[in-house]
């Protein structure tokens, strides 16, 4: 038997553990959008990381809720012609006038 009050034993999925807890490091730093390091993260307190993580996951849910509202509203809302844009087509000659030739 080991002194599993030191650290993980073997029964506890020691691997998972760890996938979870790096996984978790790496997404506070991917979307700190540079504002957290990896060893700042690392060494942070278990309760401090865990908050951090979960107002970040906070936030993107709402945003990404936000986006498609938005998204939404978008879809429904009527056209307005003289709000779209104009496409240039190539091939499309003015009148009256020949196409331009370049040598």
């Amino acid at each position: 038997m080991g002194l599993s009050f030191f650290g993980l034993t073997s029964n506890d999925n020691t691997a998972q553990v760890k996938l979870a807890i790096y996984k978790q490091i790496h997404q506070i730093c991917f979307f700190g959008k540079g504002g957290y390091s990896w060893p700042v993260v690392y060494n942070m307190p278990i309760y401090l990381r865990r908050f951090v993580f979960n107002e970040m996951k906070q936030f993107y849910e709402e945003e990404k809720a936000a986006n498609e509202n938005a998204a939404k509203k978008h879809k429904t809302s009527p056209k307005n012609p003289s709000s779209q844009t104009q496409t240039f087509n190539m091939g499309a000659q003015t009148k009256g006038k020949p196409p331009v030739s370049y040598q």
